[in-house]
């Protein structure tokens, strides 16, 4: 079965901590041993797992980011203005995949799952699958 996340983004760019979402499902679901899969179906918005201990990682990340791929460059040809958002969205990635182990995230000890908006306020879909291991 595949769940669906709505995760309201606050801001035109930033990082959303679903961690706890995320672990929810897990535990819902019952699986004690298995694989997470997290997909987000948007092109300007991707995902990634990163530290959640220290909110200055998240600055940082954008903050490489906007420097790297700018939200306006006159050599852009994408039409609705927001190309550099599908540009930081593909460099995060669009999906990822947990283990669980005894019922819970597999996550190292300072991880956590955070959406990366590059587009927003919206309110995104993630894609969850929790599949038990055979």
């Amino acid at each position: 079965m595949i769940h669906e996340l709505h995760i309201p983004t606050p801001a035109q760019s930033c990082f959303v901590d679903i961690t706890a979402q995320v672990a929810e499902l897990v535990r819902r679901s019952a699986v004690q041993e298995g694989t997470l899969m997290l997909y987000v179906p948007h092109t300007t918005c991707g995902m990634t797992i990163q530290e959640n201990a220290d909110p200055g990682v998240q600055h940082d990340m954008l903050h490489v980011l906007r420097r790297l791929v700018p939200r306006t460059d006159p050599a852009y040809r994408h039409i609705e203005d927001n190309s550099a958002a599908h540009v930081q969205a593909s460099a995060m990635g669009f999906s990822h995949f947990v283990f669980v182990e005894r019922g819970r995230l597999r996550l190292g000890r300072w991880q956590g799952i955070y959406l990366a908006e590059f587009d927003g306020p919206r309110t995104r879909h993630v894609l969850v699958k929790v599949q038990p291991d055979r």
